[in-house]
């Protein structure tokens, strides 16, 4: 499962820290292995500092190049915590798909510790004026045109199968985390069987859909602005990688985990995606070639699979690993739940046990892509 991130791996905080060992052991490893890997790659070790941390038990470190050339990325993956194989698997075949992504220059796999390139400062979030859409959609080009390279790489048998039982252990974190330990909601019989007809539409909605390539977190906070715009937008946080819906990662790039936008700028942006990816043959399926609406309402059901998922991932972090900040942007994911929710009438159900749960009453109808 992807985990959001804050703030990027390379952005840079205004008082870089020194990083905190909690065991001496593994710091003592750190150092060692850091000297061994600074004379082939001149690392400055004293400019050793803190970069970023994440939802998961990786964090990030920044060390200056010792002739003042820039800076690395270093990753911090306790192995007994995460697994940094398919990090190392998934750069390689973004990299091969033309993609800009961390290079890795060293990894010590034994003990956790990966040497990266780093792809600067500045996220597409950071430069992202929300009040400004029109003003943020060349980066959302940008992202489009990554996307669509990924996609087109795309070959089964390669990553893993975003399939049924993927989907339903995903959705499962909403009423486990969310309802049940978050809002301390105990279903009744009838809103069980609420949710798991929920849950059967959305599983079938989505597993129809063409599977490509997918990052699964595709979204402006791990997208990274090149200091050279001819490397094109850089990406990260890509380890969760599978084979699924091609739905997925425009779904995740237009319903932010933490930036909202009209309704109206995520058609647009969605439209040019779908325009160049039935170029692209990407849309040889049913109608969806043809039919914009028809692959938008696919697009919806995708978003709404992802939404209850992060409400119960942001449960879940708040609640088993004491980091509350997340819980503030669960409101957003709500409110996309209801949303698409209310357009479609199978869904309706769904809407009535979120609306009951949440003390709210129903939003007003948007029309377009409804059944």
């Amino acid at each position: 499962m992807s985990h959001p991130i804050e703030p990027s791996p390379a952005a840079d905080t205004a008082r870089p820290e020194t990083p905190q060992w909690s065991d001496p052991g593994r710091s003592a490893t750190f150092v060692n292995w850091l000297n061994a890997v600074a004379p082939q790659h001149e690392l400055d070790t004293a400019s050793v500092r803190m970069a970023s941390a994440d939802a998961s038990f990786r964090r990030y470190l920044r060390v200056n190049h010792r002739g003042g050339a820039g800076s690395f990325i270093i990753m911090d993956a306790p192995p007994a915590l995460e697994n940094a194989r398919p990090f190392v698997d998934v750069a390689a075949l973004m990299q091969a798909a033309g993609l800009n992504v961390p290079q890795v220059l060293n990894w010590d796999e034994a003990n956790g510790f990966l040497l990266l390139s780093d792809l600067g400062a500045t996220t597409m979030m950071d430069a992202i004026n929300p009040a400004d859409p029109l003003a943020s959609l060349p980066l959302y080009q940008q992202a489009i045109d990554a996307l669509l390279r990924w996609q087109l790489a795309s070959r089964p048998g390669v990553l893993p199968a975003y399939d049924e039982a993927l989907l339903r252990r995903e959705l499962a974190l909403f009423p486990d985390w969310y309802l049940a330990k978050h809002r301390c909601v105990e279903l009744t019989g009838s809103q069980r069987k609420t949710l798991e007809q929920a849950f059967d539409q959305i599983v079938a909605r989505n597993l129809a859909a063409p599977s490509v390539y997918v990052h699964r977190d595709f979204m402006p906070r791990n997208l990274m602005l090149p200091a050279d715009p001819g490397n094109g937008i850089g990406v990260l946080d890509f380890q969760d990688a599978v084979h699924g819906p091609v739905t997925y990662d425009i779904a995740s790039l237009m319903r932010d985990a933490f930036l909202s936008w009209d309704e109206e700028f995520v058609l647009d942006v969605t439209v040019r995606y779908w325009e160049k990816a039935r170029k692209a043959g990407l849309m040889d399926f049913e109608d969806w070639h043809s039919d914009f609406g028809t692959f938008y309402r696919a697009v919806e059901w995708m978003g709404l699979q992802r939404h209850l998922k992060v409400a119960g991932i942001f449960a879940r972090l708040t609640l088993r690993d004491g980091k509350p900040k997340y819980l503030a942007d669960t409101p957003r994911f709500i409110g996309y739940i209801r949303a698409t929710a209310s357009r479609y009438r199978e869904l309706k159900p769904l809407l009535r046990l979120i609306d009951e749960v949440e003390g709210t009453t129903p939003p007003p109808v948007f029309v377009f892509g409804r059944n």
